[in-house]
């Protein structure tokens, strides 16, 4: 995983970038304007090389992609751009995904050069996105916060494979696929002991998955995720489908 140092040279990193470019007279800029500032964030923050790593306007089955980087001849990320004044939507990735979907890239940033958002693609019938996390650079009293997430975005993790491995811990441990593990078989037997030392009472393997499996839809249906990371500006509320629920204990007892 990355290295504190690393983390604390990113965020040094930030407050320049922010200090040099999220100022009241550029929140106006235009997206050709912006993507100087994308130049910026890119070769200067996160330590990719210009025209070796950055491909601009990079083109996928005649339309042209803002920017696609490149690391050891693989394709890392699409970077969409827009111009600062907007503000980012989803709407705006439905571009990138046919880029990603037709050149195979995993994960998409979408940024107006004051928020960064990064998206995973998921390669399934139909491709959808989920999104990772979501900042604001302009808070400044965040970076320190955000670098902990944004290191994942730098050349150097990028070469050690660390954003792949951070997208298996963020997957394990949202709630849905974590609370499926609460099916298994060993679970609901040890839940079976336990309750069987604490009353003396026999209970049914079904009876308990049927309590766990009230637990898990009312406790999921009431909070968000763990995910998207959110800073710097009002969170959206993403609320995930319950877990699937009988079927998993049924199958396997």
């Amino acid at each position: 995983m990355a290295t504190k140092l690393q983390k604390q040279e990113l965020q040094k990193k930030l407050q320049t970038y922010a200090k040099q470019y999220l100022k009241k007279q550029y929140k106006d800029l235009d997206e050709s304007a912006t993507r100087l500032m994308i130049n910026s964030l890119l070769t200067n923050v996160f330590g990719y090389t210009e025209l070796e790593e950055i491909k601009t306007e990079y083109r996928i089955r005649g339309e042209y992609a803002d920017y696609i980087i490149q690391v050891k001849r693989k394709k890392q990320f699409v970077v969409e751009v827009k111009a600062i004044q907007l503000d980012l939507s989803e709407r705006h990735l439905r571009q990138s995904v046919s880029y990603a979907a037709n050149e195979g890239i995993d994960w998409i940033i979408l940024t107006n050069g004051k928020q960064i958002e990064l998206y995973r693609v998921i390669f399934g019938k139909p491709i959808t996105t989920k999104k990772v996390f979501d900042f604001d650079l302009s808070n400044t009293k965040e970076l320190k916060h955000m670098s902990e997430f944004l290191v994942f975005l730098t050349k150097k993790s990028i070469l050690k494979d660390e954003l792949n491995d951070f997208w298996a811990r963020f997957e394990a441990l949202e709630p849905v696929k974590l609370s499926n593990n609460l099916y298994a078989v060993e679970v609901i037997k040890f839940l079976k002991k336990v309750l069987k030392n604490k009353t003396g009472l026999y209970f049914s393997e079904e009876d308990i998955m049927e309590s766990v499996h009230q637990i898990i839809v009312t406790k999921i249906e009431s909070v968000k995720p763990k995910a998207p990371l959110t800073v710097g500006r009002k969170k959206q509320k993403h609320l995930s489908e319950p877990a699937q629920a009988k079927e998993t204990l049924v199958n396997n007892l």
